[in-house]
């Protein structure tokens, strides 16, 4: 797999704390106005027994962790094998914190927790050195004894439009994606980069844009997710391939990874899934030419997939595509050949998901082939993480997948 994040990006991730790496060194879950659906779910019950869970030492968790690897086995599957189980959780999972500030409760359920990734939501007109300051703090809880010396993705939502989370001093006003697909790629690509450089010197590694949804111009903004907003690049699966790829090849030249959304497409629905339910795309299929800028982008090497939360009837009227092993495996991992993260949208605060417990989102979602779960919720995470610990310990399947999940994790952080 072509990593797309560079050495700048890559150094970032890897704190002095790890002994086994010589080093010197998310909205989504939200309406495009950043009110966030309503949550659901039961974290209280779990919450006393994760957190008992996530402290336990990486000295003390012997009995938990896989064979040791061979010399010839990458540098990740080592690193992996020195993390406990909810280490090994905590790298799967990404949680929103205020782009504003992680509180101290925040802050206190990444370490019980063992949280390995953070996504800024809501909205900050900080400025860049405010914003700086806030990701510092985040990073310097990721110590050995959290997440095993591992450094964190640090994402936010920085499309441009109604989808900018940061803006202040340092930060560009970022154009729609409609206007942006106006422009000649060369153009989108170089003011991209821009954009990208301002989240890296903030300490931002991954950016949760760009849109990759085609969006008919039949539709417009009756697609309340994102023609509303005018979110796409274009109303064809060749402006929005074109408008994609430019500016996720801006974001990876700044050292950004990009993250390409919302799989297999989110262009045809009339209804939001952060703010409706049985949210259902009754036209999209298995070969449809909108799958065109995923494609494209996946050509080009990219390192993040967020899959959309709709329902598709024509490939999956069981599950949404966040529990679809159909569109997971057989589409994006087979017919598309993606081999990188396969991160979920919001999976806590949007009302699609309103009708399964949090533990059980998160158990369908790594059942059915993901990679990263985002619950931009902070007081979710205890049940989630408390509840894939459970299930890795009572089920030797379960926790290989949850193992390979992490290793793919720790793959791309370190940009093999």
């Amino acid at each position: 797999m072509k990593t797309r994040l560079r050495t700048a990006a890559t150094a970032v991730l890897v704190c002095a704390a790890l002994p086994l790496a010589a080093c010197t060194t998310p909205e989504p879950g939200s309406s495009p106005s950043g009110t966030p659906g309503a949550s659901s779910g039961g974290a209280g019950s779990s919450q006393a027994t994760a957190s008992a869970e996530g402290t336990t030492a990486p000295a003390s968790a012997s009995s938990e962790q896989a064979p040791s690897s061979s010399p010839a086995e990458s540098a990740a599957q080592q690193r992996l094998d020195q993390l406990t189980l909810q280490q090994r959780v905590g790298q799967v999972l990404m949680m929103g914190v205020p782009a504003t500030g992680a509180s101290a409760s925040g802050l206190a359920i990444m370490k019980q927790q063992h949280i390995g990734n953070m996504f800024l939501k809501g909205r900050s007109t900080a400025g860049l050195d405010a914003t700086a300051a806030v990701v510092k703090k985040i990073k310097a809880t990721a110590t050995q004894q959290v997440t095993g010396g591992v450094g964190p993705f640090i994402s936010t939502d920085q499309e441009g439009g109604k989808v900018q989370v940061l803006k202040g001093s340092g930060f560009s006003t970022i154009p729609a994606g409609i206007t942006q697909g106006s422009w000649d790629p060369q153009t989108l690509t170089q003011r991209a980069t821009g954009w990208g450089r301002e989240l890296a010197a903030a300490g931002i590694n991954v950016n949760l844009a760009p849109v990759a949804d085609t969006v008919p111009a039949s539709i417009g903004t009756s697609n309340a997710p994102i023609g509303a907003f005018g979110r796409e690049y274009g109303h064809t699966a060749q402006a929005a391939a074109a408008g994609s790829s430019a500016f996720a090849a801006g974001m990876e030249a700044a050292g950004v990874a990009p993250v390409m959304k919302h799989y297999p497409g989110l262009g045809k629905v009339s209804r939001n899934t952060d703010v409706s339910h049985a949210v259902t795309d009754t036209s999209t299929t298995r070969d449809d030419s909108s799958l065109e800028p995923f494609q494209r982008g996946i050509h080009d090497g990219l390192d993040f997939v967020m899959l959309s939360s709709a329902y598709y009837s024509k490939i999956d009227p069981q599950n949404p595509a966040a529990f679809s092993d159909t569109v997971i495996n057989s589409m994006l991992r087979g017919d598309q050949g993606f081999e990188g993260i396969v991160i979920s949208d919001d999976m806590c605060d949007a009302t699609q998901f309103r009708d399964w417990k949090y533990a059980t989102r998160a158990k369908k979602f790594f059942d059915a082939g993901g990679t990263m779960m985002l619950c931009v919720n902070q007081n979710a995470i205890p049940a989630i993480a408390g509840g894939l610990v459970a299930q890795a310990k009572a089920d030797p399947a379960f926790r290989k997948k949850i193992d390979a999940a992490a290793l793919k994790v720790l793959t791309v952080k370190d940009g093999l």
